[in-house]
């Protein structure tokens, strides 16, 4: 019966205009929801290239060698142990290539282990096999674990992807994430925010993101962690400021009221967003 209850409540979450998950047949990355994962997306945009020229040389080289010099081509092949001139080329050029990865890859690095200064902090733990998330400096505590097939169905959410509660945080806030485990290896990940950390039982890792877009996010424990690591899924609900004071005020007293809350917020928003887009 609670389980029912849960469900009706998270039916709110299908009423928010974007939803951050993966699709059918997806090639490329999730839209970027977060400065890290813009920064990432750029990343991949400057390597494709250079990765695609490096793939398309290699092959017409072997092509090339393999066409002129087989032996029907080329019956008396010269013999000579050293070329000067191409082991300058193949040095240099690798090195040079090197560099140039290297500047923007450190300084992503560096942008995603700089933590700034946290407007908020959420504890993530990994269970098996689901997540808990405790709000420090707001009393909060919950437990989300992932709802079955119909439940989701019935929620208007993706299977395998929604749980009954969604790690609530406000938009356009730096939010600093605790990330440990109760019992063996798991990994809080999360693509639209460019998000992996391990998340390892006697230890308390650190990741920050900050949402630039209000909307429901999903991802996924990555580190294979039993039987039933495919389904401990991650759903955060991106809100506004105002929306998230009203649910962290509930929530402390109340989790199961403050998604009650959420899902009336939801339901009054859904008329709006609706003559908004026309």
């Amino acid at each position: 019966m609670m389980r029912l209850l849960t469900s009706g409540m998270v039916m709110g979450f299908g009423s928010l205009a974007y939803a951050g998950q993966p699709e059918n047949w997806q090639l490329n990355f999730q839209a970027a929801a977060t400065p890290v994962m813009e920064d990432i997306n750029a990343f991949h945009n400057l390597m494709l290239p250079i990765i695609t020229a490096i793939v398309v040389l290699v092959f017409v080289l072997l092509a090339w060698v393999v066409i002129r010099y087989n032996r029907q081509s080329n019956p008396n092949p010269s013999r000579f142990s050293h070329n000067t001139t191409i082991e300058v080329i193949w040095t240099v050029v690798p090195i040079l290539i090197l560099v140039v990865i290297s500047v923007p890859s450190l300084r992503l690095l560096y942008f995603q282990d700089r933590i700034p200064e946290a407007d908020l902090t959420v504890k993530a733990i990994g269970y098996q096999w689901y997540w808990g998330y405790e709000y420090p400096d707001k009393d909060i505590a919950f437990d989300a674990i992932m709802l079955e097939r119909d439940e989701a169905k019935k929620a208007g959410l993706p299977a395998l992807l929604a749980t009954d509660y969604a790690m609530v945080v406000p938009v356009n806030t730096n939010v600093k994430v605790l990330v440990t485990a109760q019992d063996v290896i798991h990994n809080w990940a999360m693509p639209a925010f460019g998000i992996k950390m391990d998340a390892v039982p006697g230890r308390l890792n650190e990741t920050w993101f900050r949402a630039e877009k209000e909307g429901l996010y999903y991802g996924q424990c990555s580190e294979l962690c039993g039987v039933r690591h495919a389904f401990m899924p991650i759903m955060v609900k991106v809100v506004s400021q105002d929306v998230y004071e009203q649910w962290a005020a509930a929530a402390s007293e109340d989790i199961d009221q403050a998604k009650a809350l959420l899902a009336r917020l939801d339901a009054d928003a859904t008329p709006k967003l609706a003559a908004n887009s026309k």
